[in-house]
This record gives C-alpha cells, structure tokens and sequence, in this order.
C-alpha cells in the first residue's frame, strides 16, 4: 500500500537550531498518529513542513506518490491536507454556524476554480444550500444547539471543536491536529476527542494529532512518532513508545516521579 504521508531526510536549521535532523516518516492511509514531544522537538515544524507554511533545506514531501515539497499552505489544502491549530482560528465576531458557512463557501469556490480542489463529500446537503450543508456539519460536531452562538464566546472545547469542524469542511484525506484538548478540561477532554475520531472515522480520514495528554495519546493513538531535538526518538505502537527508555527520559518524564511528568506535559 502507498503511504499517504513520506517524509524522506527533511532537514531544518534555523541559524544555529537544528529543528529537523533527517526526518524520515511514512504514514499509512486511515490511520491515527500521535506525536509527542517537548517544547522544541520538532513536531511543529515536522507539521509546518508538511503543510506548506516552512520549506525544508533539504528532504522532500510525498502525499498520496506526489512531491508537494514546493506546494503552498493554499494548494496543500487543496490537495487535501488540513490542519487545525492550537489556538483556533475562528471569525470570532461571527456565529457557529457563521464560520461554517465562510468555510464552505471557501471551498466551493476553489472547487470551482481548480482541479485540485475537492468539494465537500459526505455533506449530503451541500448540492442543496450552503446553509443546509452547514447545518450537517453542526451535526455531525454535535454543535446544533450552539449554531446561532457567537463564536467569542465559547467554552474552550467548543472552539476546538469548531476550528476542526471548519478544517474538515474542505474533505480533507490527511488532517492534523495541534494540541486538540489543549485548554479543555478534563471532564471534556475524552467528548470532544471521541466525536472528533467518529467524524474522521467515517470519513476514512488520516490523522496526526500533537498532544501532551498521554492518556489521550494513549486512547486514541494506532502510532505514536516521539520527537526529541530535531529527530524522531522513537516510532510504533503506542504502548512501546509510551514504555519506551529514552521516551520516558526525554519526553515524558519516569513514570515514578509524577512531578516530574506534571513538568514535562506543561511545557508547551
């Protein structure tokens, strides 16, 4: 099977800061990838790389067999890889459903524009109204009853929920997360992540997720890539790198020393 995602020796110095040594990754469509790691590690720019927003000095990108290395934010989007961010980029002084309907709208007209891009699948009311497509993703996040909701003034989890509803409206096949439950409380944490994978799910989407919550990490990830100064410390199975020597050193502390572990899920 093709990967979705190859990254073969991305590297990326920023003056005397190597933020990518070598990183060499291949991603299977449909699954789900936590990346771990300390503030500095690499994960951000792993993703930005990706995505389009940083160029590597050397390495190149592969989505799906196809070299994007040189690909814009915009046509990587288009191709069908999205991101949501850590702080989430609404249109605060609009509604829920508001920036959905901005969100749509986008897509239909870069759907229109080029051949790149997709228009919305599994929206069933999208060939009826913007409106009416909007409204089935209010669904499908569980947000219906905020739609008229001024975006401001969401809980920090509704907003997270909305910046990703409104990255999934472009159909993507590769979606990352950063930091998905950053800011929710935990008595919110598993909601919000279990009807963000029942949507990804039954959209055949792939997902990387940045977390520092292992027990989200731990619950909801098939892979786990851990980052360490630039470099992919370790890769596989969540329960071998979460139980992994120099995972535990470098990135989530002995699990004897809970203050220690506290410290490092703080950093970023």
């Amino acid at each position: 099977m093709t990967a979705i995602i190859e990254a073969a020796g991305l590297r990326k110095q920023f003056g005397a800061v190597t933020a990518a040594d070598d990183i060499t990754v291949s991603i299977a469509p449909h699954t789900m990838v936590g990346l771990i790691g300390t503030n500095g590690a690499g994960k951000t720019t792993f993703i930005n790389m990706i995505t389009g927003y940083l160029k590597p000095d050397s390495g190149r990108i592969l989505y799906d067999g196809r070299d994007i290395t040189s690909l814009s934010p915009r046509d990587v989007t288009r191709i069908g890889i999205c991101r949501s961010f850590q702080i989430p980029q609404l249109f605060d002084s609009l509604t829920v459903r508001e920036n959905l309907g901005i969100g749509l709208g986008v897509v239909l007209r870069n759907s229109r524009r080029s051949m790149l891009a997709p228009t919305p699948r599994n929206v069933p009311g999208f060939n009826g109204g913007l409106w009416e497509a909007a409204d089935q993703v209010l669904e499908q996040f569980g947000l219906t009853s905020h739609r008229n909701t001024t975006a401001s003034t969401l809980p920090e989890g509704l907003r997270k929920l909305l910046d990703i509803a409104m990255a999934m409206v472009a159909s993507p096949k590769v979606l990352f997360l950063d930091e998905p439950t950053s800011g929710v409380s935990a008595e919110e944490k598993f909601d919000i992540m279990d009807r963000v994978m029942e949507v990804v799910r039954s959209q055949d989407v792939t997902v990387l997720f940045v977390e520092h919550d292992m027990d989200i990490v731990q619950r909801y990830s098939e892979r786990v890539l851990a980052f360490y100064s630039g470099r992919v410390l370790a890769d596989g199975a969540a329960n071998e790198v979460l139980t992994d020597a120099e995972v535990l050193t470098h990135v989530i502390g002995s699990p004897t020393d809970p203050a220690a572990n506290a410290a490092t899920r703080q950093q970023e």
